[in-house]
């Protein structure tokens, strides 16, 4: 009886392993597949062609789920309003979609753009676009090493430059130009790390601190955005969208670990931000007039969010300072939003979702903005008119 008992529990135990093993590749696949679908444009004009995305986690994806890397977010209660994974997590730093995915929607894609990393990113599918931003990525090359792995800009453009040669293949050579350079956006959404997790990370930035004046760090951030951009022109990109950064001394993390107030931000960190930002505009402005047939669009992201910040009450939030989902300090903003983490209940009520990035709420208005807004704040055309030109 004994040895028969222990085949049952032995056989019971591999079962429930077989179990979980199906119910693991049952989600698995349900991300992978929902990393690049279910838009659901009935309404929309399909003027768009494809949406190539770059930059950190404002906009991953989920590329980050291929990396061993310690900048994730494939785990719950991440993606909890997604909609097209039924909730399950997708990679993106969100509760449900980030600005790169509703920009798309609105201009008419018919699918969220693809994770280039991803499994599915192959033939037709490529299409509606292909997402390369990675978490911890920023312009230069040394920023994020402390999540070990990151895609950075530089790495960001290779892949784009294997994605061309994929649509010379899909559609003829003559096609993909024109599809690529009339009717696709290149929006890319990069700098805030080159900032929060290298020139200002404690002990990383030292030696950099030491050698290099802010001017010169921003100085160096913009020459090789200049290079990265111009090799996408060389690539037959056309239409393009920066972000400038955000205010960055003002989420939660940084008020957390800098023990300020409600209506306190970092100074030196938003001091960083806006000389950066005033150069990259002055770059954007000298790229229009240089390169032929190219429209480079500045996105005034920094007051955009600096304005749902000071005035979150008008846009119906409850709080602009305290993450919805992480752990530590006054405003659960030290520990990333994981399993452990505490959770609100009213998640549209909060400019924040975890200690770094915005809500789908928050980011809803600022694409919406970016979409329809004026010369204030994305200009000289918003991405409605850009996508027509």
């Amino acid at each position: 009886m004994a040895t028969r008992a222990s085949t049952s529990c032995r056989v019971s135990a591999m079962n429930l392993t077989l179990y979980s093993f199906f119910f693991f590749l049952l989600a698995l696949r349900t991300s992978v597949e929902a990393a690049g679908r279910g838009v659901n444009n009935n309404n929309k004009g399909g003027g768009l062609g494809a949406s190539f995305i770059f930059g950190d986690s404002l906009v991953d994806a989920g590329n980050n789920n291929y990396l061993p890397t310690l900048s994730r977010a494939n785990m719950k209660p991440n993606g909890i309003d997604f909609k097209a994974s039924g909730g399950i997590p997708t990679g993106r730093f969100t509760n449900g979609r980030t600005i790169g995915d509703i920009v798309g929607e609105e201009l008419g894609s018919a699918n969220y753009a693809i994770p280039f990393l991803a499994p599915n990113a192959t033939g037709k599918a490529l299409l509606a676009g292909v997402n390369y931003a990675s978490g911890g990525g920023g312009i230069m090359n040394a920023t994020g090493r402390i999540f070990v792995n990151r895609l950075g800009m530089d790495v960001q453009v290779d892949f784009f430059n294997t994605t061309r040669k994929q649509f010379d293949d899909l559609l003829g050579k003559e096609k993909a130009k024109e599809y690529i350079s009339k009717k696709s956006i290149f929006s890319i959404t990069i700098g805030a790390n080159d900032f929060l997790n290298n020139y200002l990370f404690p002990l990383l930035s030292v030696g950099t601190r030491f050698t290099q004046t802010p001017d010169d760090f921003i100085g160096d951030m913009l020459e090789h955005l200049r290079n990265q951009l111009t090799r996408l022109y060389k690539l037959d990109a056309r239409k393009f969208v920066i972000g400038n950064v955000g205010p960055i001394g003002c989420i939660p993390y940084q008020k957390t670990i800098n023990q300020l107030d409600e209506n306190e931000c970092v100074d030196l960190a938003n001091k960083l931000a806006n000389q950066y930002n005033v150069r990259l505009k002055n770059l954007l402005e000298e790229l229009n007039k240089k390169l032929p047939g190219a429209m480079f669009v500045h996105a005034n992201v920094y007051d955009l969010v600096m304005e749902l910040i000071t005035n979150y009450k008008k846009y119906g939030f409850k709080t602009a300072t305290k993450a919805c989902c992480g752990n530590g300090g006054q405003f659960a903003g030290i520990i990333p939003c994981g399993p452990t983490s505490s959770m609100c209940e009213e998640r549209d009520k909060y400019v924040f979702w975890d200690p770094y990035h915005p809500s789908e709420a928050a980011n809803v208005i600022i694409a919406k903005q970016l979409l329809h807004g004026d010369i204030k704040v994305i200009s000289p055309v918003n991405l409605s008119k850009l996508r027509d030109m």
